[in-house]
């Protein structure tokens, strides 16, 4: 059975929905309720005690802390998304710092970004396992370039268009490059917002694990709304058991 991450927060804004999880003791509290609804894994998006996203050591390790301990046995991961630290030098210092027992498991690192490779080179320096970001066909040919595609433990195929037509042909298109380039790497496969729900029927169909959550939608699959992220990972994986 297709395998369903729940990615919690994103870069939301905390008014977007009254379930969005911020600090830590939320996040920890939706990861649990996400995976008893059947989630593998979690990829969640830290703030700071202020609200704000956050890279910083101690707001990444505080997230990843609180979640292991109400669900110690579900593999957390978190961003390197640029829009939290712009500056590609200071990225990586930041990153360079999560070492230590309370590290996540894994990071996306989303190779459309300045500062991707040495992003990823240093959490492989960390033993944070690496999730790639793909959002078209250039991405995939710069992580085959990279040299990185055997060392991510999954590629996230992400394709930006609006429309499901063409973002599930965008991500078909970058899935045949990493094929072709010899990428061994699990795909996951998720829209965002008007694309979520199409794209994610699309990854159950091919058999392809996938990801739910208030990051990628606010909508449930009929376009009503939704009670928050276990709701959205409850249906998501009864989809995956038909």
């Amino acid at each position: 059975m297709t395998s369903v991450q729940a990615c919690l927060n994103g870069s939301r804004r905390p008014d977007a929905h009254p379930a969005l999880p911020v600090s830590a003791a939320a996040l920890a509290a939706d990861a649990a309720g996400c995976q008893h609804a059947g989630a593998w894994s979690v990829h969640v998006h830290p703030h700071s005690p202020g609200g704000w996203p956050s890279l910083a050591g101690p707001d990444v390790l505080a997230t990843v802390t609180a979640i292991r301990a109400r669900c110690p046995a579900l593999p957390v991961g978190v961003t390197t998304l640029a829009a939290v630290e712009p500056d590609p030098s200071e990225r990586v210092r930041l990153v360079a710092r999560w070492g230590g027992a309370d590290r996540p498991d894994f990071a996306s690192v989303n190779f459309d970004e300045p500062g991707a490779i040495e992003v990823a080179r240093t959490l492989i320096d960390l033993g944070v396992g690496i999730e790639a970001g793909i959002s078209d066909a250039h991405d995939a040919r710069r992580l085959l370039d990279s040299g990185l595609a055997g060392m991510c433990v999954r590629v996230l195929l992400e394709p930006p268009e609006p429309a499901p037509a063409g973002a599930l042909a965008t991500a078909a298109q970058a899935r045949r490059v990493l094929l072709e380039g010899g990428c061994g790497a699990p795909f996951l496969l998720h829209g965002t917002d008007g694309t979520a729900w199409p794209v994610l029927t699309e990854a159950l169909r091919l058999g392809l694990d996938t990801r739910v959550g208030l990051e990628d939608t606010l909508r449930a699959a009929d376009g009503g709304p939704v009670t928050g992220n276990v709701a959205l990972v409850a249906a998501a994986t009864g989809l995956a058991r038909l």
